[in-house]
């Protein structure tokens, strides 16, 4: 009998790369100095405004206690614990519960550079729980004073202890920042409801607004290995694209960062984003007080 010929096989395709070859945004690596240095000189302008102040914001467990830290540990140049996180990484219910303003202390005792975060009670699915959109907006309008203990069934209002009938400019909040996750589940259509109305309140007052992205890197392989990967990630680009999409904020107003949560020391690499979105919140920050 004749042998039968046959033909090899064809090697399956290869998978597409999970990166892009050249980053479609650029960044600045390993060369800080500037953006601290930039940080480290701010001032707000005029003296209507001696602080400028970060409103936080975003669903559960996304990382705003953490960005206040990691934000700490870059400006200070050691590993800082200016907010208290939550060490679980439940969904659950808000470890913050209380309206609080964290400061950046300075090299020197008892100096602190003149930009403050506050760090508010999560966002969360359903009626009476979480944070109330009605007392981010009175916060972002500073009638919110400092330790009031958020109650989700029920707003902040006049009669109560809590509320400030006058605030100051500075009682203000100047910028807001939605905290994300982008290693979560996809957002709920109830919290992104939420989300949305408090950015229209925040557009109907002027306030400008960034979106931070946490937890890149436990989402995406490519930059977990090498977090300077992050803006070759078509997985990073796509949570962004996203999340844009779904909030309504411009792609040029999202930024990735890792925060500091497990290092003992600092990272080069973790320093240049948390700068780079610093350096941006402060700038917008600083436009809207210019208009104040």
């Amino acid at each position: 009998m004749g042998g039968s010929s046959s033909t090899p096989a064809s090697a399956p395709p290869r998978p597409p790369s999970p990166t892009f070859k050249t980053p479609w945004r650029q960044l600045q690596w390993g060369n800080t100095q500037h953006d601290l240095q930039y940080v480290r000189d701010f001032e707000p302008e005029g003296d209507a405004v001696k602080q400028l102040r970060v409103l936080l914001y975003g669903p559960v467990g996304a990382g705003k206690s953490s960005f206040i830290n990691s934000v700490s540990t870059v400006v200070r140049g050691t590993i800082a614990h200016t907010a208290l996180p939550s060490t679980t990484n439940s969904e659950g219910a808000s470890f913050t519960t209380k309206y609080e303003t964290h400061k950046i202390r300075k090299h020197s005792w008892g100096s602190y550079y003149p930009f403050v975060f506050n760090d508010i009670m999560g966002v969360e699915e359903g009626s009476g729980r979480g944070v109330r959109v009605e007392d981010i907006k009175l916060a972002m309008m500073g009638h919110v004073m400092e330790n009031y203990k958020f109650n989700p069934a029920s707003s902040l209002s006049p009669s109560d202890s809590g509320y400030n009938s006058t605030p100051s400019l500075d009682d203000r909040a100047h910028v807001l920042v939605c905290v994300c996750s982008g290693n979560a589940a996809d957002i709920s259509d109830s919290v992104l409801q939420k989300m949305r109305q408090i950015r229209e309140a925040a557009s109907d007052l002027g306030i400008p607004q960034l979106l931070i992205v946490t937890k890149l890197d436990e989402a995406c392989p490519e930059t977990e290995r090498n977090l300077q990967n992050i803006y070759k990630s078509k997985f990073v680009k796509k949570k962004m694209t996203q999340l844009s999409s779904e909030l309504g904020i411009p792609l040029n107003c999202i930024l990735p960062v890792k925060n500091y949560s497990k290092e003992t020391s600092q990272d080069a690499d973790v320093d240049a984003l948390i700068l780079n979105a610093l350096r941006l919140i402060l700038d917008f920050g600083k436009d809207f007080i210019d208009k104040l």
